[in-house]
This record gives structure tokens, sequence and C-alpha cells, in this order.
């Protein structure tokens, strides 16, 4: 690409970085863009870099060549694993406390997410058929698509595919490209719309949040112990190696062993749990385990940047390509009723607090980005133990679902 009369000329990885960046700065000011008091925040980013994949992506092939795809792909792991890995490090000093408290309602919740998700999903498998939309076994394929998409899951995604006749795994992907869109913008806007609705007092539901910080109070002294580096890399690094190889052990979850279906934690589930680890502990001996807090700050927050622009990136293009407006429909339906059902579930009848209710749902939804807006509109991270503690098991039963899914219709 030449710019200004062919003075500067990017090509390959510069062009895909010098993206990126523009992709970043564009997205930051329009989520900063605010409209009765809700905003996009960091999600704006994914919202440009949607724009740019699909005015752009063909450019950007042709500019970065062949390892385009592979490219964006690494550029939105290290975001997630990056964002993952720092509220691992958040939530981990009262992590352990607020298991302890609220272990039970979290696993309900994340279940009541997912399995409602799921109805969902098998309603508008049923709409379709009676509507004859498509032929039966390729809207299954599509509904699971859009169910792996609106719940913003990649191990679910994985399993679909992984699930499916090997001619309808191109639609699988089609399904997830078109809901993943409002599976993410959703949630955001959620987060944000649900305390307005309540009129809720953010500093008056802050202060329910206790039990959290009692929890994070364990008495060490951190200006005692031997740190590696002034910011935390090192510990930082640690949890992301430990996550690595934690997120490669698979559970065969079929007859055939290794070669057929299998859960994992994949890596971002392997991240977080590293992290949880090691920010419960906080130290071993005299070496400390933690990073600073402004690190975690940043870490978070410019790694949820990268993820969303490469994930922004390669479903802008595949949303345009594909797109139909009856699947868009269903991708919202699948995405919003858990959502609903989660709250009304969370704060009627387990009597959740409304922070930590919907923090709960972030992870029980799997949506990081909603979880970075969360923190946002509290102004604290205290809120992602409700997150870290609903993630893990929402991880386990989208997988399953979605292979029920497949299975049944």
């Amino acid at each position: 690409m030449d710019l200004f009369g062919g003075v500067i000329s990017l090509h390959g990885i510069t062009y895909l970085l010098f993206c990126v960046f523009v992709i970043a700065a564009a997205g930051y000011c329009i989520g900063r863009v605010t409209v009765k008091g809700v905003s996009l925040g960091t999600a704006g980013v994914f919202l440009a870099s949607l724009v740019f994949g699909s005015l752009f992506f063909g450019t950007l092939e042709k500019e970065t060549g062949a390892f385009t795809k592979d490219a964006l792909k690494i550029v939105e792991n290290i975001g997630l694993v990056m964002f993952v890995t720092s509220v691992g490090f958040i939530a981990g000093p009262g992590f352990i406390a607020n298991i302890r408290k609220n272990l039970r309602s979290y696993v309900i919740l994340s279940a009541i997410i997912i399995l409602s998700g799921g109805a969902a999903a098998v309603l508008c498998i049923l709409i379709g058929r009676s509507a004859g939309i498509e032929e039966s076994r390729k809207l299954t394929a599509m509904i699971a698509g859009l169910f792996s998409g609106a719940m913003t899951s990649t191990p679910a995604f994985s399993a679909a595919k992984a699930s499916v006749e090997a001619a309808y795994e191109d639609i699988v992907s089609v399904g997830y490209g078109i809901a993943y869109i409002f599976g993410v913008v959703g949630v955001v806007l959620f987060v944000q719309i649900i305390p307005k609705i309540e009129r809720a007092d953010i500093a008056d539901e802050l202060k329910k949040l206790s039990y959290a910080r009692e929890g994070s109070k364990k008495g060490i002294n951190f200006d005692e112990l031997i740190h590696m580096d002034p910011f935390g890399v090192m510990p930082f690094s640690l949890a992301i190696v430990l996550g690595i190889i934690a997120g490669m052990i698979r559970i065969p979850l079929s007859a055939s062993g290794l070669s057929g279906t299998c859960f994992s934690l994949t890596t971002t589930g392997g991240c977080l749990m590293s992290s949880l680890f090691l920010g419960h502990f906080g130290k071993c001996g005299r070496i400390s385990l933690m990073p600073y807090h402004s690190s975690l700050k940043v870490f978070r927050e410019f790694g949820l940047a990268l993820f969303l622009i490469g994930a922004g990136l390669s479903a802008g293009a595949q949303f345009v390509r594909n797109f139909r407006i009856i699947y868009f429909v269903f991708g919202v339906v699948i995405t919003t009723v858990p959502m609903i059902t989660g709250y009304l579930f969370s704060v009627k009848l387990l009597r959740m607090n409304l922070l930590d209710a919907l923090s709960a749902i972030t992870g029980g939804m799997t949506s990081t980005p909603a979880l970075g807006t969360l923190i946002g509109v509290a102004g604290t991270e205290e809120i992602a133990f409700g997150y870290a503690a609903a993630y893990p098991a929402a991880l386990i039963t989208v997988v399953l679902v979605t292979q029920f899914i497949i299975i049944l219709f």
C-alpha cells in the first residue's frame, strides 16, 4: 500500500501493524461516544474492526499474503491471553473466599444461562424447519454455529465443527461469524442498560461487594518480597506458560478417545486458572508471584483491544459475505434469551446483588468484552470475581450443549 504519492510504502507485516493501530485509535474514539449514558467503550474497537474488515479485508489479504488469517488469529489469541490472565490475577487474592461463599450460585447460574441459550437455539431450529429455510442437517449446523457465536465461545465453535459432517463444517463457521457480532455488542450494551433500567446507585452496589474485599486481604506484605522485574512481567509470563500447558490437556468425551470429541480448558481457560492460582498464593517463598496492579490494568486493556481487533477483522469479512437477515435474527434471539433469563434468575431467585449478577452473567456468556465494559461501569476490578467463578462452568456446559444440539437435531 502506497501513501502520500509513494513517499511511504507499507507491505506485509508492517501493513498489518499499521491497520491494527489505526483501528485501535479509531475504535477508542467511537467507544467514547455516549448516548444517554450508554457507550461501547472498548467494544468501539470491535465495531471499528468490523467496519474495516467488511470494507478492506480483501486489501489486507492482498498486502499481507497467505498468512493474513493466521496473523489475525495470533493477534486475537495474544490479546485474549493477556486479558484473561490479568483478570485471573485481579480476582485471585479473594477467589477462594468468594467461591466458598457462592460456588453453587455461580455454577447454577452458568448452567441456566447456557441451557436457556441452548433452548433458544433448539426453538430456532424448529422454526427454521417448519418454514423450510434450509435442509435439515444444514440448518442444524448453521444454528450450532449461531449458538457458539452468540455465546462468543471458541471451544463451542470447535466442538460444533468437530461434531458435524465434514460437508457442513463451513456452514458452522458462517453461523459463528454472523452471530458473533451481536454476541459481543449485545452483552456489552446489556451490562450498561440494566443498571440504568434498575436506577441503580453504583456506589451503593459496590458496598455490597465487601465480601470480595475481605477475601482479598491475605496479610502478605509485598514490599518485603523479591520482585523479578519492576512491572511483574515475569509472574505474568509464568502464568501464561502454565496456562498454555494446562490448556493442552485433552479429556475424551467420546468412546473413540483422543481421536474423537474432547474437552479441554483451551489456552483461554488454562491461563485464567493458572493466574487465579498464582494470584491466590501471591508468592513462592520470598519471590513475588503478583504483577503490580497498575501493570495488570494496562495488560487487561491492551489485551482486550488486540482481541477485539483480531476477532473483528475476520468476523467483518465473513459477515458481509454470508449475511442473511433470518440468521442474524436467530443470533440476536440466542444471545438475548440467556442474558435476560440469567439476570432474572440471579436477582430474583438467587438474590445476588446487581453488579455480582452482571459479572457472573458475563462469565456465563463467556463474554470477555462485556467484563471489560462492566469494570468501566463499576470503576473497579473487584467485580471480576463473578466472571472468574462462572466462566469455568460455562466453558464446560456450552461445549456439551453444542454437541447435544447437533446429536439430537
